[in-house]
C-alpha cells in the first residue's frame, strides 16, 4: 500500500441519450450457456460506448413500435457493449434456462428480429495508466473483462479471475496473462469468487497502483469493498458493484 497519488483515475461522461432500432443479423455460441449475438442496423450510426463498462439498455416488444415512448415500455435489460462498428453491434449474454426476456431471446430468436438499443447514457473511462490491474467477474461480466484486458500493457502485472457454473462455460479471451477460471458447481453465483476474494491478504496485491473492477452476482459487493480497504485502494479509482442480483430480473447495476 502507498499513500503516492495514482498514476490513473475513472473519467466520468456524459453521452447523448438516443435510442436505436437493430436486427438481430448473426448468432455465435461460445460455451453451452454464453451466446454472442450481432445487431445490425443504419441507426448504429455515431454509437460509441467509451468506457469498458459501460451499460445501454435493450428493449425488446413483442411486435413492431411506432415511436420512442413505446419502445420504452417494452421489458428491457441492461448489457455492456462489446464491439461496435457504422452499422453493427456486438453483445454477449449468459444463458442459464428460460427465465427472464433478454437471454431467451439472445438464444432463440429467428434471425431478422428486431428490438431496441438505448445509451449508453454516460460512460466510465479509465485514463492514465494503472501500475496493475485485477479483473474479477462472473459470466455476466465477461464483455467488460474482455474490453478492459484489451488495455493491459505487456509486461504489466495483472491477474483476470472469472467464475462459471464449470469447465463447459469457459470461453476464449484475449489477454496478456492467462485467465484464472473458477467453478462454482452447484454453489450460489459468486460464492467461488467471494472465497477468492476473501483469502486475498493484504500483502497479496498484483502489483503497485492497481486498478481493480469487480462485477458479479450482488453478493460480491462487500467482499470486494472489504479486498479495496486491505489493499489501500481508493473506491473513486475501483470498480466494485453487483450486475444482477439473485432473484430480481429488473435489477440493474448502479452507474
Amino acid at each position: 500500500m502507498s499513500d503516492t497519488k495514482s498514476g490513473f483515475s475513472i473519467e466520468r461522461r456524459g453521452l447523448e441519450l438516443r435510442f436505436r432500432n437493430v436486427t438481430l443479423s448473426a448468432r455465435e455460441w461460445l460455451a453451452p450457456d454464453f451466446v454472442r449475438v450481432r445487431l445490425s442496423g443504419p441507426d448504429l450510426a455515431d454509437f460509441d460506448s467509451p468506457g469498458s463498462d459501460d451499460h445501454m439498455r435493450l428493449f425488446f416488444p413483442s411486435g413492431p413500435v411506432g415511436s420512442v415512448e413505446e419502445l420504452r415500455a417494452a421489458p428491457s435489460r441492461e448489457y455492456t457493449p462489446l464491439a461496435w462498428g457504422d452499422d453493427w453491434l456486438d453483445v454477449e449474454f449468459a444463458v442459464h434456462g428460460d427465465q427472464g426476456v433478454a437471454a431467451p431471446w439472445a438464444a432463440n430468436a429467428p434471425l431478422g428480429s428486431t428490438i431496441g438499443v438505448g445509451g449508453p447514457r454516460g460512460a466510465a473511462v479509465l485514463t492514465g495508466e494503472p501500475g496493475s490491474w485485477l479483473l474479477v467477474g462472473d459470466e455476466t461480466a465477461i464483455p467488460a473483462i474482455r474490453r478492459f484486458a484489451a488495455l493491459v500493457p505487456e509486461g504489466t502485472p495483472a491477474r483476470i479471475v472469472i467464475e462459471t457454473t464449470s469447465a463447459a462455460g469457459e470461453v476464449a479471451l484475449e489477454a496478456p496473462v492467462a485467465v484464472e477460471w473458477l467453478h462454482r458447481g452447484a454453489a450460489p453465483a459468486g460464492s467461488a469468487l467471494i472465497s477468492f476474494l476473501d483469502a486475498l491478504t493484504e500483502d497479496e496485491v498484483v502489483g503497485p497502483d492497481p486498478f481493480v473492477f469487480i462485477a458479479a452476482e450482488q453478493s460480491i459487493v462487500k467482499p470486494g469493498r472489504a479486498l479495496l480497504a486491505r489493499w489501500g485502494v481508493d473506491n473513486a479509482n475501483a470498480v466494485v458493484k453487483g450486475y444482477w442480483k439473485r432473484g430480481e430480473a429488473e435489477y440493474h447495476a448502479p452507474h
